[in-house]
């Protein structure tokens, strides 16, 4: 059983999330996104874990900042898709989208989701339900389209949206806030977004992430993900 556990970084200015997850089973660790290393190793050093693996989901800074100091302090390897090694130092483990990547006895799919950046990927634990959508997905909203096109960023969320309702996603920012008011006009208001928006300020007054949702409730909420042509997506991401 993988468990994870949330770790807020660059607080207040991008408020990124990194995750700390553990194979309970062999203990087994590994840090995803490490946006800035010094959290990340309090919040090892609570835990007592040891990560062996740095997992990131694309090149930019604010997912790798803290790559080389979690290296060295932990011996972790680095991995990251092979397409994009190029723009992050030290990789050590290369992955190819479609084929796994295993953490003990927990197996992560991965997904390429070239869009927001070229070769950014999902780590997909299908087993555990549990899906790292980086800057892909977010609560309510999406990344931007740095590197890719409309096109891609559509095809991208498509492949999310074939993945079981009941999985569970974590992003890599909390966003849900700067995405809530035009979700919640999108929809009409309906029940389901204000039950989504309910629980989000309450999360949010306790300090705690948004995520995990489910991917079906973030079907029913998200207008990116509502958007059944790429004519339709065109308009909301013009």
């Amino acid at each position: 059983m993988l468990q994870v556990y949330p770790v807020l970084c660059r607080a207040g200015y991008m408020d990124n999330y990194a995750y700390v997850i553990v194979d309970e089973t062999t203990e087994t660790a590994a840090v995803i996104d490490p946006s800035e290393a010094a959290p990340i190793i309090a919040k090892c050093t609570e835990l007592n874990i040891t990560p062996q693996f740095i997992l990131n989901t694309h090149h930019h800074f604010d997912h790798v900042d803290g790559n080389q100091e979690l290296k060295q302090k932990y011996a972790a390897k680095i991995v990251c898709n092979a397409a994009d090694a190029p723009r992050i130092a030290e990789a050590d483990i290369l992955l190819a989208p479609e084929t796994p990547f295993n953490l003990g006895q927990a197996s992560a799919e991965i997904i390429d989701v070239s869009a927001h950046t070229i070769g950014h990927i999902l780590y997909y634990f299908k087993t555990d339900k549990i899906l790292f959508t980086g800057d892909t997905l977010f609560n309510l909203c999406i990344g931007g389209i740095f590197e890719g096109t409309p096109e891609q960023m559509f095809a991208a969320l498509n492949k999310i949206k074939t993945l079981p309702d009941d999985v569970l996603f974590y992003p890599g920012h909390e966003y849900t806030s700067g995405g809530a008011m035009f979700a919640f006009q999108y929809n009409h208001g309906s029940e389901d977004i204000k039950n989504y928006l309910d629980r989000a300020r309450r999360r949010l007054a306790e300090g705690l992430p948004v995520a995990p949702v489910s991917l079906g409730e973030e079907k029913r909420c998200n207008p990116y993900l509502e958007a059944t042509t790429l004519q339709d997506f065109k308009k909301l991401v013009d």
